[in-house]
């Protein structure tokens, strides 16, 4: 048998994926666009903060407007776990989790469809929140925009990660809810998006590290700054919670999680 004959089978294997995965993809977009609502709360409520606090923090901090517009950044895109959250509950109020897992389409075509979505929500979130920070707010131009664009998706990635565990653990869309807001409160104030961490009180300075929103506040203020050093580690923190929440996530999403009795 020739190689163009042995390869064909496999060509076609992969255009069948494909075709499928776009499709997936181009249906969880319309799911996501026909319901905006939490997108437009997070982008037009950390505006408001943004500009009711930059005077304070141009008082308080040397780079006063930068934390203005990455802290409300990070915390309001650790609130946008929630959409990441919805995407992935809502097969679960369907029940048609398992109805997809018994199709053609391979896990790794599913986890794609749901997951491309939701990470262009994320990333068009904060796009839009570091425009208007330079626009409105007067945050200078970042230094490297290759090295910032990184920096967003990383962070982007994380919060997939995280919603997407998170989504998996929760028995109704209440408690989604509330463990989205009480968390993303706790991590992301701890993380010091609201208050710099330099004028948290000493216990919370200690604990400071634990959280995500710590580590992706510190990426992005070093990459708006240019500094390709202090985007590194924290980037590498932040791939790090990618790896276990992801694979926690898809574990829960390949066992078993849609079934009915888990609802």
């Amino acid at each position: 048998m020739s190689t163009e004959a042995q390869l064909a089978p496999t060509a076609t294997r992969l255009g069948e994926a494909i075709h499928r995965t776009r499709a997936l993809v181009t249906y969880n977009l319309l799911l996501r666009l026909r319901d905006p609502s939490q997108l437009i709360s997070y982008l037009v409520t950390p505006m408001v903060f943004m500009l009711m606090l930059q005077p304070l923090y141009e008082e308080a901090l040397d780079t006063g407007t930068v934390h203005a517009v990455t802290g409300q950044l990070v915390m309001f895109s650790v609130f946008a776990m929630a959409i990441v959250g919805n995407a992935i509950f809502v097969e679960r109020e369907w029940r048609t989790w398992d109805r997809l897992r018994a199709s053609r389409a391979a896990r790794w075509e599913l986890l794609v469809g749901k997951g491309v979505p939701v990470f262009v929500v994320l990333l068009f979130q904060q796009a839009v929140l570091f425009v208007y920070g330079v626009a409105v707010i007067g945050m200078p131009l970042p230094v490297s925009l290759p090295l910032l664009l990184a920096a967003m998706s990383i962070w982007g990635v994380t919060l997939l990660a995280m919603g997407a565990a998170l989504a998996t653990l929760v028995r109704s869309r209440g408690d989604l809810i509330v463990a989205c807001d009480v968390g993303a409160i706790v991590v992301s104030t701890v993380g010091g998006t609201f208050l710099p961490v330099d004028l948290m009180p000493g216990w919370a300075q200690d604990i400071a590290p634990f959280s995500p929103g710590y580590w992706g506040l510190s990426m992005l203020r070093a990459a708006v700054e240019g500094d390709v050093a202090e985007t590194f580690r924290p980037a590498l923190v932040c791939l790090a919670i990618v790896l276990v929440t992801g694979a926690f996530a898809t574990y829960r999403l390949a066992h078993g999680w849609g079934r009915s009795h888990l609802v």
